[in-house]
């Protein structure tokens, strides 16, 4: 059995939503006007066009419980199985329906402790279109998660955490923001790591002077790929000249950068970490489960360059399976160990 204490390993906030998986080409995207590799905000009315727009003739999309920061805590309980940590807890809203309620019970199967609330309105869900090249781009409607606020967190689970996780996607409605800042002020006074996930380039846009006004002095550990720290750093010259202007931001700089891997910067010295050369099917959670698995190596005392070796082993044997999967990396024959 896992080790069941009443203080987790991480406290994970993000938006618990299902993702509705299926296979386009780049000509059906470009159909309906949206980026490749991006996340999409849309109504509930785009969200159901799209989705059946994106079945007409298709397979049936699979369903898997998904969202950055729960992503993040499963990959996180996965890797743990022998019960080393405490369990990873995730926090969140889905809607009082059949769907919130295959959430909940998705997430506790996969070892991850439940601090869901219910709400009366839709379990926000995700259509996700993966092209040929692995590539994914998403459409999201929030649903219940925009209800998410303060008054639906014990924080004092945060206090005794040994870290809190965010993702930029906490800023995308301002209750959800001040819950998320709110846990970061609960975590500071108790010396809890917090960890921050950019999340996506469009966020960074939305945000980023407040980003820039607010991680300072408040993350420990911040996650993101080249793009979404061009765009926090407003330059788009050299690797190193992105992670120069990066460092302000936080003491340790996780820079994703695809198949080449992961940078790690902190205490004014930065490593590439070489990432593992894989035939990608699905990026989809890939960089939230690097996250997870640099934070259960983290947690254990390992240096960042280990870290992300960890997460770069982990990520790229989830892009070699249908969404974020654990269970169908497992059966893949992953193997954690270096």
């Amino acid at each position: 059995m896992r080790m069941d204490t009443r203080f987790p390993a991480i406290a994970a906030f993000c938006n618990p939503l299902m993702d509705v998986l299926s296979y386009v080409d780049e000509k059906f995207l470009s159909g309906i006007g949206a980026k490749p590799g991006t996340m999409n905000l849309v109504d509930l009315e785009r969200a159901d066009e799209i989705l059946r727009r994106i079945s007409a003739g298709r397979e049936e999309p699979r369903v898997l419980p998904g969202g950055s920061g729960a992503n993040t805590a499963r990959g996180f309980a996965w890797l743990d199985r022998d019960s080393r940590l405490p369990q990873p807890l995730f926090f969140g809203a889905v809607g009082d329906d059949d769907l919130g309620r295959r959430y909940r019970e998705g997430l506790e199967r996969s070892g991850v402790r439940s601090g869901l609330v219910a709400k009366a309105e839709r379990t926000g869900f995700s259509v996700v279109a993966v092209t040929p090249d692995g590539e994914r781009t998403m459409f999201t409607h929030l649903g219940a998660c925009r209800l998410f606020g303060p008054d639906d967190v014990d924080f004092s689970l945060v206090v005794g955490a040994r870290a809190l996780h965010l993702t930029g996607y906490m800023w995308d409605t301002e209750n959800q923001r001040l819950t998320a800042e709110r846990a970061a002020e609960v975590a500071a006074g108790s010396r809890v790591v917090v960890s921050l996930d950019l999340a996506d380039p469009f966020v960074v846009t939305r945000y980023r002077d407040r980003f820039g006004e607010w991680i300072p002095g408040r993350v420990d550990l911040l996650f993101g790929n080249r793009e979404e720290f061009a765009l926090l750093c407003g330059t788009r010259e050299s690797d190193e000249a992105i992670l120069a202007r990066a460092a302000a931001f936080a003491p340790l700089v996780i820079m994703k950068v695809g198949a080449r891997g992961a940078y790690v910067a902190a205490g004014g010295r930065t490593e590439l970490v070489p990432g593992i050369s894989v035939a990608a099917r699905d990026t989809t959670g890939a960089g939230d489960s690097f996250a997870g698995a640099f934070l259960f190596e983290y947690l254990q005392g390992r240096p960042p360059a280990a870290c992300a070796g960890a997460g770069n082993r982990l990520a790229s044997a989830v892009v070699t399976v249908e969404g974020c999967d654990y269970g169908a990396v497992a059966e893949s024959g992953f193997s954690a160990e270096e």
